[in-house]
């Protein structure tokens, strides 16, 4: 193992019965087809259980609603990222040339995947139980108290509960371009309300950030229209 996965080893506190796990959970997809995406997947679910947990015994007061506030400003990406920065976890990411060359390796959604990805890996190697004390070891230094402002609603979240709100369908998301190479392309996405005869187009560095860019711009529309 190469010295400096070992120690972020020691900074995780568990060593991997299977390395490659770790090294798995370190690699972007610009550089390997072996790489995170999988893990962190798995890793998001397990964090959010574990701060779950946590934040059951922590806050025992609080209702479930406070409950769910707290948590989602623990697990979004600003704090994910802050904690992969005190793991260090920049200096082992494993980055194809074009996304080293563009600042990948300081990236907040990068590191905060990766952060995900690593729990997920310790899920995997050793159990839930070794997973979860790793998130609380995690979350050691974080300040966790009943009155955490609420996180703001993604744009997505936010025009759909408009349009709820006014009994219309939800908006159609189709992506109309892509530029780039397969590890660095940018999405040109459009977001289209029927009923309303209104389209609008974002861009973003993948489908998903597009989308969001698309219903940011079309919830600015609504409110410029005064819909």
């Amino acid at each position: 193992m190469h010295p400096s996965l070992s120690s972020l080893q020691t900074r995780l506190q568990h060593v991997f019965s299977n390395p490659a796990l770790l090294q798995r959970a370190v690699t972007h997809r610009s550089f390997s087809a072996d790489h995170n995406e999988r893990l962190e997947f798995l890793g998001d679910s397990v964090l959010n259980l574990a701060v779950a947990s946590l934040l059951y015994e922590r806050l025992a007061q609080l209702p479930e609603g406070d409950l769910s506030r707290v948590r989602a400003n623990l697990v979004k990406q600003d704090t994910l990222h802050q904690l992969a920065l005190r793991l260090k976890v920049s200096e082992v990411l494993r980055l194809g040339e074009g996304e080293s060359k563009s600042g990948g390796q300081q990236r907040p959604s990068i590191l905060a995947d990766a952060l995900e990805a690593l729990i997920g890996a310790v899920y995997l190697d050793a159990g839930y139980e070794q997973a979860e004390a790793l998130v609380h070891r995690l979350f050691q230094e974080v300040e966790i108290n009943p009155h955490m402002q609420a996180v703001a609603k993604d744009p997505k979240t936010a025009l759909q509960e408009w349009l709820q709100g006014r009994k219309m369908k939800l908006p159609q998301y189709r992506v109309v371009g892509t530029v780039g190479e397969a590890h660095r392309q940018t999405f040109d996405v459009e977001c289209d309300i029927a009923e309303l005869g209104l389209t609008e187009r974002g861009i973003g560095g993948s489908r998903r950030a597009g989308e969001q860019a698309a219903a940011a711009a079309m919830l600015a529309t609504l409110k410029a229209k005064k819909l």
